[in-house]
């Protein structure tokens, strides 16, 4: 985008990026029977996002302008150089294994959406939506994807507000006492729910809006924008779920409260206006991520002799692969029974254990290696893909917490055998 995006909506574009159909679907489907535990959720999502902007976007605006980079991945190659394109590599493939499923996610999002408003089956939904956003992720470039976001974010808001007002006031405000008393939430669901909050570090679709800002210094007005829009919308996210537990055909499909809630509470023109929202959430994320993974592909997996090609070739080749990223979230969204948030929560475990702990000790450590950040992106994904057959779905803890720390262990510990290898070599000499 040129390094050119205004701190008001460089703010709404990450918020909305990050939140998607989730904040709309799954979060207020966790708050009907886990009303608790999508607190803790939030809480963790609140300080993750203010300490992503405090701590990640300031230098990372600063070294990838330096570098005159435009990737997550490509900021990888730069930084360490002739030993960066292993990295880089690694990076890339990341993107595009962990934004398939999450793109997956916003095509189940979309195909609820739909399913609800037209009354057509499900599958046939999710390829119509698929298409919507396929077709409208070609159309536009980053600065219309940052523009869009902006004013997605504020219908995303304007929606969450007017069903929670509606819900309270024609269906009575519901006793939270009541609510809460019979919501015990452990001790281990709660530090799994903040450990939400480690996963934004390492979110591509985020980290590009900090690279776009117009100058280092815009990144506290867009943090104060940003992160009071998220922790807005998360409080009205999760008063949706509480508020519309009791509501027909909720308990059949919880991630469907604010589309049932909608429906009963609104007439037809304002209950559209209302479902828009939804698609504008799913759209917002969606678009974002596709833009992200085709650059991944088009721009860092394709081998060095491709990177002098026409900007026509380029481009097309970043069409070709959005279209080959939509056909299998596509066909992952397809499965039956596929739920939103349990795609969101892998996706988001496997970004935050794997680019997350690399990207903090290349930002914050002068001794970061190539190989740390290799060994640390192994571990990390290793940890997420195998944590769920543990005992008890890996003892009830959030993958993204062993993993984001095990990964930044291993990183932290090759970076430092790297080290005194290196002085043992000189003293030798």
């Amino acid at each position: 985008g040129g390094r050119g995006i205004g701190p008001a909506a460089g703010g709404l574009s990450a918020g909305a990026s990050d939140m998607s159909g989730w904040l709309l679907l799954g979060l207020p489907g966790l708050a009907v029977f886990a009303p608790g535990e999508a607190l803790w959720v939030g809480a963790g999502l609140a300080l993750g996002t203010w300490c992503n902007w405090r701590f990640i976007a300031r230098p990372l605006r600063s070294k990838t302008a330096a570098l005159g980079v435009m990737t997550i991945p490509g900021f990888f190659g730069a930084n360490f150089g002739s030993q960066g394109r292993a990295v880089q590599i690694l990076a890339a493939l990341s993107i595009v294994v962990f934004f398939t499923l999450y793109a997956a996610a916003g095509f189940v999002a979309s195909g609820k959406l739909f399913a609800t408003a037209f009354a057509v089956p499900y599958d046939l939904a999710v390829v119509v939506g698929a298409l919507l956003i396929a077709g409208y992720t070609l159309s536009g470039g980053f600065l219309a994807v940052v523009w869009t976001d902006a004013m997605q974010a504020l219908l995303m808001l304007v929606a969450l507000a007017g069903v929670v007002v509606a819900s309270t006031v024609i269906g009575g405000a519901p006793d939270v006492r009541t609510i809460f008393s019979n919501d015990s939430v452990s001790a281990v669901a709660v530090v799994s729910a903040l450990a939400w909050g480690l996963g934004y570090m390492g979110q591509p679709h985020i980290l590009t809006r900090f690279m776009a800002l117009g100058s280092v210094e815009a990144t506290d007005s867009g943090r104060r924008i940003g992160v009071s829009w998220t922790i807005v919308c998360l409080i009205l996210a999760i008063t949706v779920g509480i508020a519309g537990s009791g509501l027909d055909g909720v308990q059949e499909d919880p991630e469907r409260v604010f589309l049932l809630a909608i429906e009963h509470h609104f007439p037809g023109f304002i209950a559209g206006i209302c479902l828009a929202a939804v698609l504008a959430a799913i759209m917002s994320t969606a678009d974002s991520q596709l833009l992200v993974t085709a650059s991944a592909l088009a721009e860092d997996l394709l081998p060095a002799e491709f990177h002098g090609q026409t900007d026509y070739q380029r481009i097309r080749n970043g069409r070709v692969a959005v279209l080959c990223v939509c056909a299998l979230a596509v066909a992952l969204a397809l499965v039956p029974h596929t739920g939103v948030f349990e795609l969101v929560a892998f996706a988001w475990a496997g970004f935050g254990a794997t680019v997350g702990p690399a990207l903090i000790i290349a930002l914050y450590r002068d001794d970061a290696t190539a190989e740390g950040a290799l060994a640390g992106f192994i571990a990390g994904g290793a940890v997420v893909f195998t944590w769920g057959y543990l005992p008890s779905d890996g003892y009830g803890i959030y993958s993204l917490l062993p993993a984001f720390f095990i990964a930044s262990g291993v990183n932290l510990g090759i970076n430092h055998w790297v080290s005194r290898r290196q002085e043992k070599g000189r003293s030798d000499r």
